[in-house]
């Protein structure tokens, strides 16, 4: 028998102790009931002293791609957001939209001084709640005591959030146009110097344009050439010219006495001689044939005269006059001679007038290459200049673009998605869940308050306690018999702790009647 209860009591302790517990409820029921009652009447208390707040929420859909967009790739300029909430949270937390949110709050009413406008901010901030749901929407919440007050706030905070984030995208966009245009306007400015300053050099230097040096190098090795090549013609041309003058000085001028008939033959065969080597190297119509051909057409109509002449004379029996007759050998090379120094000279002439040329070109090239490198200097400048000045007007146009998109609010919309409604139910923490919680705080802490009594306190409050720690039998016990003044105590304390008890529900029903009526 002893060595079973020692075994139940370790089994389930907490068991053990429901005995206890009963007898000490017994014993304390006012203090129960007392601390019952105080804890779940001021869990009451406090839910119904809790202030109410209602909270109010608006979506805002940011748009980034429309139907424009595509169409307008490359030549304008989307506005991107990568924090919007952030962003938002700059926008409806400025001065200027934050005391629209005064007036329209009915904080301006009481015409607050500025200090009492900045404290107003400031609880209005942390009453306002920003977040991104999705990377597209931007969630507004205001609480505030007043549903209707929330609701106002709410709905203007979206609108004004809305209004500045478009006026400030077309404030950002008009100064960007601004600021590349006056850019346009600077680098026209250079672009105009440079170009003046190119110019002007090019004229001071003539020579001092793109690929001169290539003409110039090309012509000195060209006048080089004919060089070379007339200097090798003036040397056979001088060897022939030796040659003639050998054979001429072998040869007599005179050969024989003859008539004029046939001094006219031979000036005719000298001219029809030089008409012969002229069309070896001319034409029909070169005026030098043109000319002998006419001398030709002369000696013979000279010579048929003469002929006519002598025929008359010798039919009447006179003397035919008679002169001296010219070597025509002779005649001949010193005709090749005169022409062979004709060409000498006009070689040489055309050598000197070469080489005069070349030394020229040299010069010149010898100022090309000293004024290269200036002219290289203003070219890249002008260069530069002229491509960033093209690259600007092409992003001012891409900018005025941007820039209409923004004005006439179609590149980066901003739409409500979800309005703002006027809140029906408070937020954050009920009546309800506080009188709950107060309920259940109030049926445990009473009980761990006798457990911890139990625990600590010495005395002896049943058998079996003894049992437990003596280890011996209990052989009896001695009842309790309440007197009548006993009964008559405990009933008053049993009546005492039930009207404590019975206050707990009745003031909860009281509670939620009136809301019930208040509600309706």
């Amino acid at each position: 028998m002893n060595a079973m209860e020692p075994a139940s009591h370790h089994a389930s302790p907490l068991i053990a102790q429901f005995p206890l517990l009963r007898e000490e409820m017994r014993r304390r029921p006012v203090m129960l009931a007392a601390t019952f009652a105080g804890i779940a009447l001021l869990a009451l208390a406090i839910g119904i002293m809790l202030p109410r707040k209602y909270a109010s929420s608006t979506t805002i859909l940011v748009q980034e791609s429309n139907i424009i967009a595509p169409l307008m790739e490359g030549r304008a300029v989307p506005t991107g957001v990568s924090d919007r909430a952030g962003i938002t949270r700059e926008v409806a937390f400025s001065k200027k939209v934050m005391h629209k949110i005064l007036e329209v709050g009915g904080w301006m009413n009481d015409k607050p001084t500025p200090v009492e406008q900045d404290k107003l901010i400031e609880k209005i901030v942390a009453r306002t709640q920003i977040t991104n749901p999705r990377s597209n929407l931007i969630q507004i919440t205001y609480t505030d005591p007043s549903p209707e007050r929330a609701f106002e706030v709410t709905r203007n905070l979206a609108n004004l959030v809305i209004d500045e984030s478009l006026a400030t995208k077309e404030r950002e966009s008009r100064q960007a146009y601004e600021f590349i245009d006056d850019q346009v306007n600077q680098y026209h400015g250079k672009l105009t110097d440079a170009e003046a300053k190119l110019e002007q050099y090019r004229s001071a230097n003539p020579d001092a344009r793109a690929g001169v040096d290539a003409d110039v190098n090309a012509r000195i090795g060209e006048l080089r050439r004919q060089i070379e090549s007339a200097k090798l013609e003036l040397i056979d041309q001088r060897s022939e010219e030796s040659a003639l003058q050998s054979q001429l000085s072998g040869e007599s001028e005179i050969s024989a006495v003859q008539t004029r008939a046939s001094e006219f033959r031979a000036r005719l065969m000298e001219l029809q001689a030089e008409r012969d080597r002229l069309l070896l190297s001319f034409t029909q119509q070169h005026p030098d044939v043109v000319r002998v051909q006419h001398q030709i057409r002369d000696l013979e109509e000279e010579l048929k005269d003469e002929t006519q002449r002598q025929q008359t004379r010798s039919a009447q029996g006179g003397s035919i006059n008679s002169a001296s007759e010219f070597n025509p050998l002779y005649t001949e090379l010193r005709s090749k001679l005169a022409t062979a120094q004709r060409r000498t000279a006009a070689t040489g002439s055309r050598i000197a007038t070469a080489q005069g040329m070349l030394n020229d070109e040299l010069a010149r090239s010898v100022r090309i290459a000293s004024s290269e490198s200036a002219l290289a200097e203003l070219t890249r400048d002008y260069e530069v200049n002229r491509d960033l000045y093209q690259d600007l007007l092409k992003r001012r146009e891409n900018a005025r673009v941007s820039m209409n998109l923004d004005a006439e609010r179609r590149g980066l919309s901003f739409r409500i998605q979800e309005p703002a409604a006027l809140p029906l139910r408070p937020a954050g923490l009920r009546l309800l869940y506080v009188a709950v919680g107060g309920l259940l705080l109030a049926a445990l802490i009473p009980l761990f308050l006798l457990l911890g009594v139990i625990k600590l306190d010495p005395r002896v409050r049943a058998p079996r306690q003894i049992e437990t720690l003596a280890g011996l039998p209990v052989l009896g016990v001695i009842p309790r018999f309440p007197t009548r003044a006993t009964r008559a105590r405990n009933l008053r304390r049993l009546s005492l702790a039930a009207m404590l008890f019975v206050s707990v529900p009745v003031a909860y029903g009281a509670v939620w009647a009136l809301k019930w009526l208040h509600v309706q």
